[in-house]
């Protein structure tokens, strides 16, 4: 397989679970010092692609490389957030992020004050000799964040990382996911939250139903699926924010009004020019924004998904 700019390569990945195809000839290829989102709805196969990157499970067909190799043989190299989240739960925080320190080849000196950074940097002060057991479900997760990239990895891959977060804790895991990607770190996640992807993802990758359905720059993804659409948000007064007003501009096919009932969406036929159409509603009612409507990843995931069969089939149940 190819070379030394990839960090992480799968060629025509197949896995079969009984009947089930949780993975069907999946090509993925991730380079160095990218940020790549695995997406998908629940089900899809993303866990048994990353599990399968991790050399957990073997892959029944195709190619695949971890750093140029087997992900076994690169384990010091490589950070691994685990979608089943667990820890030593009688073992205390500290405890156990300098065992785990040790075990990826850190060196003892030095360990403790390491593991008391980290824990500042992920906002759990003073849990060092708290309890595993004692700590919250979104505390115990980011205690194992910090596991899985105290030894500085070159790879870093995270199973559904931000899932079970409140919005306070998603956040402060989003930042640091950031900052370790500036650092250089190769960082592959999975994930069905559209959000933290769309913020995050240099490449987004979706898969469906075990195949991918989409490969592709994020910027490029979001301008590629945009719609012909123009969104204005409106000074409120009197008739003026009736769509019937904005329906009359030649090139509008429909106005839609958005969640926000202060935004109007208007639809633009194929050959309508967008700039003398925003002229022209600008003419028609005073507005406080107007601009070319744009697309979410959340907007890309239903569309794509949707086409391709709908969601995902229950999850294929893996072998412990």
């Amino acid at each position: 397989m190819s070379g030394s700019r990839l960090a992480v390569e799968l060629r025509g990945v197949g896995k079969r679970f009984g009947a089930v195809e949780a993975v069907k000839s999946l090509d993925l290829t991730v380079s160095r010092g990218s940020l790549v989102g695995l997406l998908g709805p629940n089900g899809a196969g993303k866990s048994t692609a990353i599990r399968m990157i991790m050399s957990l499970i073997r892959p029944d067909e195709g190619e695949l490389s971890v750093l140029g190799g087997d992900a076994l043989d690169m384990k010091d190299r490589i950070g691994y957030l685990p979608e089943e989240r667990g820890l030593y739960r009688r073992m205390r925080v500290g405890e156990f992020l300098v065992y785990i320190g040790r075990l990826k080849g850190l060196p003892a000196a030095g360990l403790s004050e390491r593991v008391a950074r980290w824990l500042e940097r992920i906002e759990l002060r003073g849990v060092f000799k708290s309890r595993c057991q004692e700590l919250s479900k979104g505390m115990q997760q980011k205690v194992q964040f910090i596991a899985s990239v105290l030894h500085e990895p070159d790879l870093i891959v995270l199973d559904e990382p931000f899932s079970g977060l409140d919005p306070v804790n998603a956040r402060v895991l989003l930042k640091i996911v950031k900052d370790l990607h500036s650092e250089g770190r190769t960082i592959l996640f999975s994930t069905h939250q559209m959000a933290q992807a769309e913020q995050l993802c240099d490449r987004v990758v979706l898969i469906n139903r075990g195949e991918k359905i989409l490969d592709g720059a994020t910027s490029a993804v979001l301008e590629s699926h945009a719609p012909r659409a123009i969104e204005i948000e409106m000074e409120i007064t009197g008739d003026n924010a009736t769509p019937e007003r904005l329906a009359q501009i030649q090139g509008v096919r429909g106005v839609r009004v958005a969640e926000d009932p202060r935004v109007r969406i208007l639809d633009l036929a194929d050959t309508a020019d967008a700039r003398k159409v925003m002229a022209l509603a600008l003419e028609a009612t005073p507005c406080r924004r107007i601009e070319m409507a744009r697309a979410t990843l959340d907007d890309v995931f239903v569309r794509l998904v949707t086409d391709h069969g709908g969601h995902a089939r229950a999850p294929a149940r893996v072998p412990a």
